[in-house]
């Protein structure tokens, strides 16, 4: 555990922070600093624009104040020129788009901090994946999407991983496009069926069985209503760096309503986006300000029950995405939501009040204290009895040196605190100059028809599907209503049986140790079978083996092994 530095006064602290906070390059205001349990307006709490792009952590407990200090500091990084992403779990952030109210709650916690506050609205463009909300849709292709992130949503395991690879690896050599989860499908129903075995022999490493359980994902994965967040046009993440007329940074917002439904999807969705950006922006070096500020909220979603290959990729793109002038901010709740290797790399921490109420709950505030730097403070005291608005910062000043230890009392966002009135974003989005680029789905001959037109193609595999424009649904199913999973099972059912032609032998998804529709409990789950411990040492032998001649194509890029010429806007 950090231990105290108690050779300060209250009055040598002060002085110690208030030097430690003064720069002379650009920067945002976080707010002010607390000592001797007294708030002090002139000792302002600052981030440099220079060093944003060395990541940070903004993490606390549920109800502490950590969506007020994303807005706070996507509102000064947008007056300062710099555009801003941000997902919007619970619909809170669109208040960006509406001035706020000057209560006179909010004037006097103001004056206390010393924020000469005005209200204000930012420039904000809403986005949704795939349609999926409001918002203009963001979709990526599968071949872009890559392999190793679409078995991170299909949750496969380390083997079906390494056949999700050679499959993708087979298209690409056999030039067949993979757009969307159709094309595939089409491919990995070619390559189980008769005239396809061919081709999966000589892939060596991919079992018809393995295929088969990948298949099966996909198909769950569509009738859950995903397919509608792969195809085209594909976004262009170029459209993430603009700027409006009066210079400010537009802040990017993904719409999130439905996390709750397949939150590993949503997770992966927006690690995918900030690898597009590494693959594509150019290298810039250490700037006067970020060329974007990336907040991924609810970061442990990202990491829970992850490969150790996914963990790497994300751990090599936020080491290496600081050259391109990209800063990261990962928001959770404690930092050991975030592996040790990723949280090393955040060079700046907005720690929010944390709740030590089980055991658990003091291990993560004893392991929280240990990561900051030696400081006058009671930190274990100063983060349990923090008040709503208040944190701990240190962040990274402009010699790259960590800066003192502050409780700081947050300030307060210029725009609407809480969702902005009705009709507010759907008017915003209308009136978007994206929604001609990506409002329309794009059919493109790809893999599907390439199979469907060929003499080898399976003759069962099933006409192409539009993606929905509506609420995910099943058969029968009533309009905005969640699907059940049973219904979701039946759906995957249907879908299997028209594409390989067979009554499908998929059972009821029952998860280990909960209810079932009788009313028993469902078993644990059954220890790994002699022939998929077989399988699985035959796919490690495999990979051993053709690791030199397959390796380059596996990891063309981190997450994909194809990528497509984009447009430049900027």
């Amino acid at each position: 555990m950090a231990s105290k530095d108690t050779k300060h006064t209250p009055e040598e602290h002060l002085k110690q922070i208030a030097a430690g906070y003064t720069f002379d390059e650009p920067a945002i205001q976080l707010g002010a600093a607390i000592v001797d349990n007294t708030v002090h307006p002139d000792a302002v709490v600052r981030l440099p624009l220079a060093m944003m792009n060395r990541h940070g952590l903004v993490s606390g407990a549920t109800g502490t104040g950590k969506t007020i200090t994303l807005q706070v500091m996507a509102e000064q990084l947008s007056a300062n020129g710099v555009p801003v992403f941000l997902a919007d779990i619970k619909g809170d952030l669109t208040g960006l788009s509406s001035p706020g109210a000057g209560t006179d709650k909010l004037l006097r916690r103001t004056r206390s901090v010393g924020q000469a506050w005005t209200a204000a609205s930012f420039p904000v463009e809403y986005f949704s994946l795939g349609g999926d909300g409001v918002g203009v849709p963001i979709r990526a292709t599968i071949s872009d999407f890559g392999p190793l992130l679409l078995a991170r949503v299909l949750d496969l395991n380390e083997t079906q991983e390494s056949s999700l690879q050679l499959v993708f690896h087979y298209a690409d050599k056999a030039n067949l496009e993979l757009f969307n989860l159709a094309d595939l499908r089409a491919v990995i129903s070619f390559l189980i069926s008769n005239e396809g075995k061919d081709a999966l022999e000589q892939l060596g490493g991919l079992s018809k069985a393995t295929a088969g359980v990948i298949l099966r994902e996909l198909i769950t994965l569509e009738a859950q209503g995903m397919d509608r967040f792969f195809g085209e046009p594909e976004f262009d993440t170029d459209d993430f760096l603009r700027a409006d007329a009066a210079g400010r940074g537009i802040i990017s917002c993904l719409e999130l309503p439905t996390l709750q439904q397949k939150p590993q999807l949503f997770s992966t969705f927006l690690m995918w986006l900030v690898a597009d950006l590494f693959a594509d922006l150019p290298e810039v070096g250490d700037t006067d300000r970020p060329k974007l500020v990336f907040f991924l909220d609810e970061a442990h979603l990202l990491f829970n029950g992850a490969s150790k290959a996914f963990l790497q990729s994300i751990q090599t793109t936020v080491r290496l995405i600081r050259s391109k002038g990209v800063g990261v901010f990962f928001v959770t709740q404690t930092p050991r939501d975030v592996p040790s290797e990723v949280l090393g790399q955040l060079a700046n921490r907005v720690q929010h009040a944390l709740r030590a109420f089980t055991p658990d709950d003091a291990k993560a505030l004893e392991s929280t204290v240990s990561t900051f730097p030696i400081s006058p403070y009671d930190l274990e005291e100063v983060l349990t009895s923090a008040s709503i608005g208040e944190a701990v910062v240190t962040v990274m000043n402009e010699n790259g040196v960590p800066t003192p230890v502050a409780w700081t009392r947050m300030f307060s966002p210029q725009s609407t605190m809480g969702p902005s009135p009705a009709g507010t974003v759907e008017e915003i989005v209308r009136n978007s100059p994206l929604l001609a680029d990506y409002g329309t789905p794009i059919d493109s001959h790809s893999a599907f028809e390439k199979l469907s037109a060929s003499e080898a193609a399976p003759a069962e595999t099933p006409a192409r599907q539009e993606p929905p424009t509506t609420t995910p649904q099943t058969r029968g199913q009533p309009a905005g209503r969640l699907p059940s999973q049973a219904e979701i099972d039946a759906e995957a059912r249907r879908i299997e049986e028209d594409i390989l032609g067979k009554p499908s032998s998929r059972p009821p998804t029952i998860r280990p140790n909960q209810q079932t529709p009788d009313g028993d409990w469902s078993p644990p789950p059954a220890p790994r079978s002699g022939s998929q411990r077989q399988e699985k040492n035959e796919m490690m032998d495999f990979a051993l083996k053709t690791a030199g001649t397959i390796g380059v194509e596996l990891v063309r890029g981190l997450f994909a092994t194809q990528r497509r010429r984009r447009r430049r806007r900027w």
